[in-house]
């Protein structure tokens, strides 16, 4: 007979709130073992004993058969003295120093699935259907360990049904948090957006009618109706999406005029009949995090053209909480689902704030009475065409938001950290804060142009300092003085007596890559982005760095042309082809574009261009992107950021064809940081535009399209990228090529760019987990500000 042993393990990682605890529970069981297991504040702790063959098949199957949505991070797992337990049980959660990992917001299981529309089941249709599986996660809990009294979901008190199921170790409810049914838990309800407040956010009283409900909501939108709908961290604006009218009406209440609109389908089927979709694509749309994703629209398609004008894709998302396909499967269409807000503003929260913000943009609410403590955004993914480490082309995801189903889950850093604050950007602003191995990238906050969204990047920083028990050391922002998250790190680090460290956007991004492929040593970055304020006080984006995570040297950029006007020239691009034009030329050639433009603002440009009045350089790829589009037919006015690249993109082929360009040493270059690791080089590079923006003018005059000019300048500007950093790689011999900034979302222009990368036998690093737009910036910030304050080696 065996001799009887003990273990004491504790897991780290995300094993709370994913069953973690009844899974354990029934392992020790199975395997005849006794003891205990419990949440902390710092993970799971576990005392369990039985016979060494026993405990050695408990350790193994507690990482190899662990909880699907669970993740370990770290066991440790030692040997104590067994203390004759007579049963394995679960106790109560223990406060105590330490922090826990905490899960995303999880798409609804197929289990949950089932019981949601299965008449015999006592929650058929109730569309707050959870368990240990799926459901909300990060938008509920206020406090950990993760126990119902500290989540939103404290003021239901569970009928003995569902309390039962909540107690019993063995059922996959026990201990899920947001656990509820029709008679005890949420409920939702139908408001006119003409009722009065008083009477509208009050949930009606008697037997709830949730499935009526959510029938009448679907009848609604099917007649052409605007509703907001209260979800998982927030509220949707929802309409049919095979509606072209419906879709005009919201587009011009949210002032959203040519941006493309996210639709939800009801299952894969309804997308391929929509869509072509690769068995890769399929998968991420099917994963737990249900995000977007960005899929080839099917000219075949009855989703209205209006949902996306000009693109040749669609983002779609399946749904992914109970309430969405009980409301899809009444729909029995696509329907438009995007963010519950005026454009430029956060997206609204709770039913007061929706109310306040929203009446004016909906025809009807859809609220609910489970409160959210996370504001959450949904995630977006693409899946461009990219090389593989063996040269073949295969399907490379990345993300363009992170936010739901991903956050608040933490990236693992190459180097243990000190605890910083990363501010971020002005545009697609996200926070991180460090701590040990682990970098938390915040939610997507959004553009910080507004006290509304300011509000919300302070009450998001709030959030995670609690949850995770962060204590930042130091504060790092961007370098441009006038960014609501430079002023607010400035603020509190003269409250709170903390060190700052402004680091330039494009290390910012360059670093953000490094980090996002494990990588610390030097490399050739290639940065290509709208705006980013320099170390020379112009405004950059077109950039050749040779970086690490401590100090960079500027050793290549696009020749720098005039921004007239600044934020309103960005939002021109007709305004901004003529002042190249004349920077170049003297004097614009006569081309189409030019009877778009108005005869005051050609004559204001050509005397911003001339008397150097409200006239920024810049080296921005963006803004080059902008003047060629306008040029060459596209538009000359946008309403949202990139929308003159996009529209170009949308209509270009591949190509080996491509403009010429001057390149002009200069020197010296510019340095910031510790770049005593870096290998120098004695000069420095400007790209010359002018050859490139000749030939585009005389192909104009020929009648050349868009599609032709446009696919030539995507090929002239990979060459560009592929031969400049050959000449760089030669005086340093660094062979990795950190791809990032926002241009490089443009499919056409990374994959085009990867191939010229490749010829010169270059290794191009690419993002796969953080977007490679500003999403990312503080990542790279936060990996920058640890070892400039900590003042170290890299090898820490």
């Amino acid at each position: 007979m065996e001799s009887i042993s003990a273990l004491h393990i504790q897991l780290k990682g995300v094993v709370q709130g994913v069953g973690f605890r009844p899974f354990v529970y029934g392992l020790a069981v199975r395997n005849d073992l006794k003891g205990w297991v419990s949440n902390t504040t710092s993970g799971v702790v576990i005392e369990v004993e039985g016979t060494p063959s026993a405990l050695d098949q408990f350790s193994q199957d507690i990482v190899r058969k662990a909880p699907p949505i669970s993740r370990i991070e770290h066991v440790k797992s030692q040997s104590i003295s067994p203390n004759g337990y007579s049963r394995f049980e679960i106790r109560e959660s223990k406060a105590e120093a330490g922090y826990v990992l905490i899960s995303p917001d999880i798409a609804t299981c197929e289990e949950c699935r089932r019981e949601l529309f299965n008449p015999e089941d006592r929650r058929y249709r109730y569309p707050f259907v959870n368990c240990t599986n799926c459901g909300p996660r990060f938008t509920i809990i206020e406090d950990v360990p993760y126990d119902r009294p500290l989540t939103t979901m404290a003021p239901f008190k569970m009928c003995p049904a569902c309390q039962a199921e909540y107690n019993d170790p063995l059922n996959r409810r026990f201990h899920a948090e947001p656990n509820a049914c029709p008679v005890c838990g949420p409920r939702v309800w139908l408001v006119p957006a003409t009722s009065r407040a008083e009477e509208a956010l009050k949930p009606p009283e008697g037997i709830p009618r949730n499935s009526k409900t959510i029938e009448e909501t679907a009848r609604l939108l099917c007649s052409g109706a605007i509703i907001a709908l209260k979800g998982l961290g927030g509220f949707h604006l929802a309409c049919d999406a095979t509606a072209p009218e419906a879709v005009r009406r919201l587009r011009e209440r949210k002032r959203r005029f040519a941006k493309p609109l996210a639709v939800m389908m009801a299952s894969l089927d309804e997308i391929h009949h929509h869509c072509l979709v690769t068995p890769k694509e399929e998968a991420w749309l099917n994963s737990p995090a249900c995000p977007i994703l960005l899929l080839k629209w099917k000219t075949g398609s009855t989703v209205a053209r209006e949902v996306a004008p000009g693109n040749r894709y669609l983002g779609v998302m399946l749904p992914y909480t109970p309430f969405h396909h009980l409301l899809l499967h009444d729909a029995g269409r696509p329907l438009v689902m995007t963010s519950g807000n005026l454009s430029e503003e956060p997206i609204a929260q709770d039913n007061e704030e929706a109310w306040n913000r929203l009446a004016g943009l909906c025809d009807w609410f859809l609220f609910h009475n489970r409160e959210i403590y996370a504001r959450y955004d949904d995630s977006v993914w693409s899946v461009p065409l990219a090389f593989d480490e063996e040269e073949r082309l295969t399907d490379l995801v990345q993300p363009l938001r992170r936010s739901r189903g991903y956050a608040p889950f933490p990236l693992k850093l190459p180097f243990p950290s000190l605890s910083v604050l990363a501010c971020g950007a002005e545009l697609k602003n996200t926070f991180c804060m460090t701590r040990d191995r682990y970098a938390f990238l915040s939610q997507h906050i959004g553009d910080m142009e507004n006290v509304e969204t300011l509000e919300h990047f302070e009450k998001s920083i709030q959030v995670y300092e609690k949850l995770f028990r962060l204590k930042p050391e130091g504060l790092i922002h961007d370098l441009h003085p006038d960014y609501l998250s430079t002023q607010y790190a400035r603020e509190r680090g003269l409250k709170d007596n903390l060190p700052l460290l402004g680091v330039q956007h494009h290390h910012a991004h360059a670093a953000c890559c490094m980090v996002d492929n494990g990588i610390t040593e030097p490399v050739i970055a290639v940065t290509l982005d709208g705006t980013g304020f320099g170390l020379d006080g112009q405004i950059w984006g077109g950039e050749w760095l040779i970086a690490d995570l401590r100090g960079f040297e500027r050793v290549a950029w696009l020749q720098p042309l005039p921004l007239p006007g600044g934020d309103i020239g960005i939002r021109n691009p007709g305004r901004i082809a003529l002042a190249y034009l004349c920077k170049l030329f003297g004097e614009a050639p006569s081309l189409p574009f030019l009877l778009k433009l108005d005869d005051t603002e050609k004559r204001t440009v050509r005397l911003q261009v001339e008397r150097q009045i409200n006239i920024s350089l810049t080296s921005s790829a963006g803004r080059l992107f902008d003047a060629v589009a306008a040029m060459a037919g596209g538009c000359v006015r946008v309403t949202y950021e990139a929308q003159a690249a996009i529209e170009m993109e949308m209509v270009c082929q591949d190509t080996v064809a491509s403009y010429s360009y001057d390149l002009r040493s200069k020197t010296p270059s510019l340095t910031w940081g510790d770049v005593k690791a870096l290998p120098m080089i004695s000069s420095s590079y400007e790209i010359g535009l002018k050859p490139m923006l000749e030939s585009i003018v005389e192909e104009v005059k020929t009648g050349k399209s868009l599609a032709d000019i446009g696919g030539k300048f995507h090929r002239s500007l990979a060459k560009i990228v592929g031969e400049v950093t050959q000449l760089i790689s030669e005086k340093t011999a660094l062979r990795k090529v950190a791809l990032s900034g926002g241009c490089f979302q443009n499919r056409l222009l990374l994959r085009m760019t990867i191939e010229e990368l490749r010829k010169q036998g270059l290794y191009p690093l690419l993002h796969h987990n953080v977007p490679t737009n500003d999403g990312g910036i503080s990542l790279g910030q936060a990996a920058i500000g640890h070892f400039i304050l900590k003042g170290t080696n890299l090898a820490v």
